[in-house]
């Protein structure tokens, strides 16, 4: 390899690497002039964050065990947004998937089905629902050329609140004073790895991740999805079936928002409460851009934000901050990102690169 070629290579990492990790600086940066506005510590809010969600064992684990829905998310996302898809009702894919479980995993576990039979079954049916809610955005997409970006937001939060629905009604656990489905025994959820408190459930999603990550870069189904999206014209002409190919995008991305609704049920909580809603999917779409659709990327990136999460509970309940804080911190990261991306793009109209 040539001086030059190398030189180049070696400054367009750099420039990677800057993109990545500007945004997040500055985020914090930000941040702590926030934080320093409302009086409080930014440095002791920031050692909280890395001491509950990174360095203390028990917080470690609480960290790890948050990153399995947000992994599953973002392995749809990463599906969706590299088929030219804006699919964002993965929140209400994810919760009415899960709401399903939780009225099925329990029944299952009483009547005495296996620990195999009972997760299998609540896995398929988690996929099942999420890529069925996608259905009518997918159809107005491939049929009619609608912006899914719309039509997947209506979908989501018609998904949100019929989920809230069958809780209250159908799913109800008549034996509680709180709208809520019936809980699953510990026993009968997902196992833990070791003596820690962290499920199997994270492994899967790391394995789906780096699935996907292999789907889209080294398959030709993967690379017909990419073909779709970036110009569908193009796909026509190569004789790809872009209804179907876009249908698959749908529902590939839908079931694995719904798998992760089935993970953090089976794996965390047990039961579900009416009015839940974690908006997990929003949160992760920062993420994903921040990683530019990069499997392996994502990974450490949710586990960022999962040590922000978890440590960012701890640190609010410690010195008075507002929970949400760490929402703004999301809101400025991607702000950032965007400001950089769009410094980026100029350079590089401005170089001819």
């Amino acid at each position: 390899m040539a001086a030059g070629d190398k030189s180049r290579l070696d400054g367009s990492a750099l420039a990677t690497v800057l993109r990545i990790l500007l945004p997040i600086f500055l985020a914090l940066l930000v941040g702590a002039l926030l934080l320093l506005a409302l009086g409080k510590d930014p440095l002791a809010y920031y050692g909280y964050v890395v001491k509950r969600g990174l360095l203390s064992p028990t917080g470690l684990q609480a960290s790890i065990t948050r990153m399995a829905p947000l992994l599953l998310i973002a392995a749809g996302l990463i599906v969706a947004f590299r088929s030219g898809l804006w699919n964002l009702g993965v929140d209400g894919q994810f919760l009415l998937a899960a709401v399903c479980v939780a009225a099925l995993a329990p029944g299952m576990a009483a009547h005495g089905f296996g620990d195999v039979i009972t997760l299998g079954a609540c896995f398929i049916v988690a996929m099942v629902i999420g890529a069925a809610w996608s259905l009518i955005p997918a159809f107005l997409k491939a049929s009619h050329g609608i912006n899914e970006i719309i039509s997947t937001l209506m979908m989501s939060f018609l998904g949100v609140s019929f989920a809230n629905v069958l809780i209250k009604i159908p799913f109800n656990d008549p034996t509680t004073t709180v709208p809520q489905t019936a809980t699953l025994p510990v026993e009968d959820r997902l196992a833990r790895l070791g003596d820690s408190t962290v499920h199997w459930g994270v492994i899967l999603a790391v394995i789906m991740v780096v699935a996907v990550h292999w789907m889209m870069e080294r398959s030709s189904f993967g690379l017909k999805l990419q073909i779709v999206g970036s110009n569908p014209r193009a796909a026509i002409h190569a004789g790809l079936n872009v209804k179907l190919l876009t249908y698959a995008a749908f529902a590939i991305s839908a079931g694995l928002a719904g798998l992760a609704g089935a993970v953090d049920l089976l794996g965390v909580h047990g039961t579900i409460r009416a009015d839940w809603n974690p908006a997990y999917g929003i949160l992760v779409i920062p993420l994903v851009f921040l990683a530019r659709f990069n499997g392996y990327a994502v990974i450490a990136f949710v586990f960022f934000f999962a040590v922000l999460m978890i440590g960012g509970e701890s640190a609010a309940r410690r010195l008075g901050v507002p929970t949400f804080f760490v929402l703004v911190l999301v809101a400025l990261l991607m702000l950032f990102f965007a400001v950089t991306e769009f410094l980026d793009q100029a350079r590089k109209k401005k170089t001819g690169a």
